[in-house]
């Protein structure tokens, strides 16, 4: 069963959406300030997070950055105010979806298990090996782990998803629809904005590799030399 933390200090919140989450198999925990929330996610194994973007001691975006610092746990961040800055700055800090208040429960429900289903599946391969094995970078898809120049890059269920179309057709390119249809969640007005900052994002995390090319007007596509040892 999937086990959900929801940061929010909104206490009326909490109790309604612990009763839906279960309806549909998921248990979801709640934590009211943030430096209870951190301290939950460190002593705890949750699936997934969902964090306010308004909160006492810091806000969502903070807490985002702090938890980013110690976790790749997807996170989806709910803002009442409804600023598409907002839900950009929130993607630039690695969260995985965002959520406007108000909102319909199933829909935030159903935001949740699409990423969870993401982070637990493994994309679908060209080819027969799950490995894809490059100059300086390994990338295992059955253990959703990579490798740059053997050190372990730890990257969001988002950034990996996009690695891995990207690396299962090296040199292809990829348009935003083809990667905005594998990497469904964000709502529309953002679509094409959220492609590029998950792009700036993994590429950050490769470097000093340079292995993701933008052509412009078309797209992006890894090139990178796969490996004679692969």
């Amino acid at each position: 069963m999937p086990r959900i933390l929801l940061i929010d200090d909104d206490e009326h919140l909490a109790a309604p959406l612990t009763t839906y989450f279960a309806r549909f198999g998921c248990t979801l925990e709640s934590a009211v300030r943030p430096s209870e929330g951190l301290a939950k996610l460190r002593a705890g194994q949750y699936d997934a997070a969902i964090l306010d973007v308004m909160l006492p001691e810091m806000d969502g975006f903070e807490l985002c950055r702090e938890i980013r610092k110690e976790s790749d746990i997807p996170i989806v961040m709910l803002t009442a105010r409804g600023e598409v800055t907002d839900r950009v700055v929130g993607l630039e800090l690695g969260a995985d979806d965002y959520v406007p208040k108000p909102f319909e429960p199933r829909e935030l429900v159903a935001r949740v298990q699409t990423i969870l289903r993401r982070q637990r599946s493994a994309p679908p391969a060209a080819g027969s090996t799950q490995q894809r094995v490059f100059d300086g970078l390994s990338i295992d898809l059955d253990r959703r782990q990579v490798l740059r120049h053997g050190e372990r890059v730890e990257l969001t269920g988002t950034e990996f998803e996009l690695l891995a179309l990207l690396a299962g057709e090296p040199g292809k390119v990829f348009s935003r629809d083809d990667i905005l249809n594998r990497l469904r969640g964000h709502e529309a007005e953002l679509y094409t904005r959220a492609v590029d900052i998950v792009v700036s994002r993994l590429r950050k995390k490769l470097e000093p590799l340079d292995c993701i090319k933008t052509l412009r007007n078309a797209g992006y596509a890894l090139a990178v030399a796969r490996s004679e040892t692969a």
